[in-house]
């Protein structure tokens, strides 16, 4: 069982920044490609970056490509996602994933606002 715990969201303002944090239990990058998406009210969830499970590649959607970036602390077990740049339309709950092609684990959320 894989455990995920969000922290960093908040409000900020349009072009500011945040850092989102995700505190992963055991050894679940060495077995899981992580990642991390986001739900706006009224919509669906939508796949925002992700770090697969040897280091060696990132992805990003294309509405944050250039402003957003993923990282981990492998001795800290924690995923990050550097937000720089916000826009109103990043405003949503952020949650972390942790990927294999057996099961997928999501952490509770956090939540971001980006005010205009």
């Amino acid at each position: 069982q894989v455990q995920l715990v969000e922290s960093g969201g908040g409000l900020v303002q349009a072009g500011g920044s945040l850092r989102l944090s995700c505190a992963a239990s055991g050894r679940t990058f060495s077995f899981y490609d992580m990642g991390w998406y986001r739900q706006a009210p009224g919509k669906e969830r939508e796949f925002v970056a992700q770090l697969v499970r040897s280091g060696s590649n990132t992805y990003y959607a294309d509405s944050v490509k250039g402003r957003f970036t993923i990282s981990r602390d492998i001795a800290k077990n924690t995923v990050y996602l550097q937000m720089n740049s916000l826009k109103s339309e990043d405003t949503a709950i952020y949650y972390c994933n942790a990927h294999s092609l057996a099961r997928d684990f999501w952490g509770q959320g956090t939540q971001v606002t980006v005010s205009s």
